[in-house]
């Protein structure tokens, strides 16, 4: 286990700490922002539209308009998004997640985040469910009372599963028979 004859024990060589090249405030910042993603996700999935309304800026910019499937393009307003989304997810039961968040903080009430991110849609009714990954790219913005909130947000996704079908069309899908295996 490393120990020497005298009892000690072998120390590798630490190297001084680096210093940080973020503040601590902005490290409370990039927590608050995780924070502020952690309620997208779980208050779009519980549907409590009102608090989920209340995540974006008033002029939120919205781009859904990169790869997937029935994607609905661009959209702008808070009060747009969810007039168009909300309809489209009654009763479907939704789970998001986003994963390992890059976040900069680029002025005093100004930020930029890219997360991973993946998701499944039910609609239940014997329906075939979607399921998808991508990218979140988004900007966001610290409010006149003190909340960062979501000021824009690009929806990327590379991969799109509904039953065997696969978009982009190109991707094969994986065969559940094989672990590991795919459909090529």
């Amino acid at each position: 286990m490393g120990a020497w004859a005298d009892g000690g024990f072998a120390v590798a060589s630490v190297k001084q700490p680096r210093e940080l090249s973020v503040s601590p405030e902005d490290l409370v910042a990039i927590e608050e922002i995780k924070s502020l993603k952690a309620r997208y996700f779980r208050l779009l999935d519980q549907k409590r539209w009102d608090e989920w309304t209340d995540v974006f800026t008033e002029d939120v910019h919205i781009d859904t308009s990169h790869g997937g499937v029935g994607e609905m393009g661009i959209v702008d307003g808070r009060d747009n998004f969810r007039a168009f989304l909300e309809p489209m997810l009654d009763g479907v039961i939704t789970t998001h997640h986003g994963h390992m968040p890059e976040i900069n903080i680029t002025g005093s009430a100004s930020a930029e985040g890219t997360w991973a991110m993946a998701d499944h849609l039910d609609w239940g009714g014997g329906s075939t469910p979607m399921w998808g990954t991508g990218w979140y790219t988004e900007q966001y913005r610290r409010c006149d009372d003190g909340a960062w909130r979501i000021s824009a947000l690009t929806l990327t996704r590379n991969r799109v599963e509904v039953g065997a079908r696969t978009f982009p069309p190109d991707t094969p899908a994986p065969d559940s028979t094989v672990p590991g295996g795919d459909a090529s």
